[in-house]
């Protein structure tokens, strides 16, 4: 069994470092380098960051419904204070994945689904019902990731 499978920590530390050496340009063994790992892995840090950023979206689209649906008049500001901090979180990771920018119309509309049924079952647990169906409510790319924020209710 190798380090992967035993210990992963160990295993980054020791092929870290083996490939810092080859890229100083000195030779190291090349059969202690497990590529097929050492490839999955940064594949799979890709879309960790993919999917933190469909996350950040989704949590987004949550409280956007919220703010649109809910008949509650308060805490609206904590909804809002959530959006803007996931705002920049978003910002930053396109600003860090610049890669992901012209996914980002698809991201959001992956996001929509999952952000509809964040906010239908907090008002099931809230034991309100949404002044509209969050079914129905739907957000472009500018209005998730700009500065736009739903109406206040009347």
């Amino acid at each position: 069994m190798s380090d992967y499978e035993v210990d992963f920590f160990a295993w980054t530390q020791r092929q870290g470092g083996l490939l810092r050496r080859l890229a100083a340009g000195e030779r190291v063994n090349d059969a202690d380098l497990d590529w097929p790992n050492i490839a999955e892995e940064i594949e799979t840090l890709g879309r960790s960051e993919r999917r933190l950023l469909t996350n950040q979206l989704a949590t987004i689209i949550e409280h956007l419904v919220k703010l649109q649906a809910s008949p509650a008049q308060e805490p609206r500001a904590g909804g809002r204070a959530t959006i803007r901090r996931c705002r920049l979180s978003v910002e930053e990771l396109l600003d860090n994945n610049p890669s992901l920018r012209p996914v980002a119309d698809k991201l959001v509309a992956d996001a929509m689904k999952t952000g509809r049924r964040l906010a239908e079952v907090a008002f099931e647990e809230y034991g309100e019902r949404p002044r509209v169906d969050p079914r129905t409510l739907s957000y472009a790319i500018n209005q998730v990731v700009g500065d736009w924020f739903p109406d206040e209710p009347q």
